[in-house]
């Protein structure tokens, strides 16, 4: 057992640290390991290491070679499955101590899951702000030509002798517009939020109507709101806009895929003390539309939010690029999570607007 000077020291750390007998038995947690696992040292002390968590990998035969011959062993990111059923990825390293009773174990560990969603958060908005570089050169290095294009094949609209030749330069005038107007929709809303104080509720409500409308009750929707949530100073037409991007997405997803009993949430919660990328937010607005569609390929996830990248045969694949585009400008995030039957777009929106 750990000694009274030591069990002080071990009580204090914000490092989790368990202990195990020779029979994988626990016989301490510390109080950041009972927040950790949730789970209190009271009802855990002499049962085995599964009443705290198990491990999605099979790593059993590791903790009995650890405590019948003493091989020390760490394992990095690891996904554990709690008692009462959350997920986690944790670091941990098992320390073996010879004893007269022979190996205890001494297991340090820590949660990954924060440090890996800011990593996560931070590469988002890397790569949002990279792509608005990338689409803004190519936008310019393209309209430039397209604008030599379209005033040539007027000025040769007006010398062809015969009027039944226009119809070819008619053709290079529209293509000419058309591919104007496709760079103009990467490039996403040009001018600046036009910010104002509002409810997300009745974003949310106006593009409920909307879809409503459109779906002429072919799709149920379901409306989970947090009433507490404050207003917020954003763009009302931005969101709007961005909203009803993510929500059209899953709307012709349902559509397309002809999902028995297709249905999509519009969920608000309050978060708070929440750190985006880098930086921590006092409370943030978190607006879920959840689909029960097919879901979102695998291979397509790394690269949802890029321009021209989509799951559907109809789909322009600009969509999501803006709406994410909108929320960066107002200091959020978009996140997908997609499975069968189950996909979630998350947009965080700080409520306080920052300059």
């Amino acid at each position: 057992m750990t000694s009274e000077s030591h069990k002080l020291l071990l009580d204090n750390l914000s490092t989790a640290v368990i202990q195990l007998n020779k029979s994988l038995q626990l016989v301490y947690l510390n109080p950041a390991a009972e927040m950790l696992f949730a789970c209190g040292a009271n009802r855990a002390i002499g049962q085995p290491l599964s009443v705290l968590f198990t491990e999605d990998n099979d790593t059993e035969s590791a903790w009995r070679q650890a405590a019948s011959a003493g091989h020390p062993f760490t394992k990095r990111e690891t996904g554990v499955t709690l008692s009462n059923g959350e997920k986690k990825v944790v670091d941990y390293t098992v320390s073996p101590i010879l004893t007269q009773d022979g190996y205890v174990l001494v297991v340090e560990l820590q949660a990954r899951d924060r440090l890996l969603r800011i990593s996560r958060e931070e590469e988002l908005f890397a790569q949002q702000e990279t792509l608005r570089t990338l689409v803004r050169g190519m936008a310019h290095e393209i309209k430039n030509p397209l604008g030599g294009i379209r005033g040539a094949a007027q000025l040769l609209e007006r010398a062809l002798p015969d009027d039944s030749l226009k119809d070819y330069t008619e053709v290079i005038i529209s293509e000419a517009d058309r591919l104007r107007n496709l760079v103009d929709r990467m490039l996403g809303p040009r001018k600046m939020p036009n910010i104002g104080a509002l409810n997300i509720h009745e974003i949310l409500e106006h593009v409920f109507a909307l879809v409503r409308a459109e779906t002429g009750g072919q799709i149920r929707l379901i409306r989970d709101y947090d009433p507490s949530l404050p207003d917020m100073t954003a763009d009302r037409e931005q969101l709007i806009q961005a909203v009803l991007n993510i929500v059209r997405n899953a709307m012709q997803s349902l559509q397309e895929s002809q999902t028995q009993n297709a249905c999509i949430t519009f969920r608000t919660r309050a978060k708070r003390q929440f750190t985006l990328g880098a930086e921590r937010h006092r409370l943030l607005c978190q607006v879920d539309i959840i689909d029960n569609g097919p879901g979102i390929p695998s291979e397509l996830m790394e690269t949802l939010f890029y321009p021209l990248v989509t799951g559907r045969a109809s789909g322009t694949g600009l969509g999501l690029s803006i709406a994410q585009t909108i929320l960066h400008q107002h200091h959020g995030l978009i996140e997908c999570k997609s499975h069968p039957g189950k996909t979630v777009f998350r947009l965080l929106i700080p409520l306080e607007h920052k300059k």
